[in-house]
């Protein structure tokens, strides 16, 4: 296993082709999905024949430096979910986005947190990254208090997106958070 970062519980590593079973249980999960698609599995065609090809195709573009890294526990190496630290599709490369999708076997071990901690770490000390952002469903605590918990800052309040409208508590929209180097050097 090629590891991108270690945290205390976590590595996490470039996907593979071979992962593709991975992300189908993942995104089978209807709590996993319940901000995101509703609860609506994604369909496995989709996981193999655009989601992992554009995952392994990102390693490409930004050298393995930004991209969606499998999350495992480091006692056992349980696949435990993803995390992503990458820029938008043209966006520049020194704002990225921070996000996770974690099995809810995962949930509630402060796994999200300490994934998160140490993206930022490496964005702000390695990567050259200038600000760092996330999204998520207002209604959303679970996220919305993890990004709090990284000092993240609530910066905006988003639409909801056309294809989100039948999630629950759509209605509220979305919240985006950030965090500069400089707000984060001062922690």
């Amino acid at each position: 296993m090629d590891t991108y970062l270690e945290t205390e519980r976590l590595a996490l590593r470039h996907f593979t082709a071979d992962d593709a079973d991975l992300l189908i249980e993942l995104d089978s999960d209807p709590a996993v999905m319940r901000y995101l698609t509703g609860g609506e599995p994604t369909p496995p065609e989709v996981v193999r024949e655009s989601y992992l090809p554009n995952i392994i195709a990102g390693y490409e573009k930004w050298h393995g430096r930004l991209g969606l890294f499998a999350a495992q526990e480091k006692d056992g190496g349980a696949f435990i979910g993803w995390f992503i630290l990458r820029p938008e599709r043209e966006g520049p490369l020194d704002e990225v986005e921070l996000g996770y999708r974690l099995r809810r076997a995962a949930w509630g071990k402060g796994y999200a947190t300490e994934g998160s901690r140490a993206l930022l770490g490496k964005a702000f000390t390695e990567l050259g990254v200038r600000m760092v952002w996330a999204e998520t469903m207002s209604v959303n605590h679970g996220s919305r208090n993890i990004m709090e918990k990284l000092r993240m800052t609530h910066a905006d309040t988003i639409p909801t997106p056309p294809d989100m409208e039948m999630v629950e508590g759509a209605q509220h929209g979305g919240v985006r958070y950030e965090i500069t180097k400089e707000q984060w050097e001062q922690q």
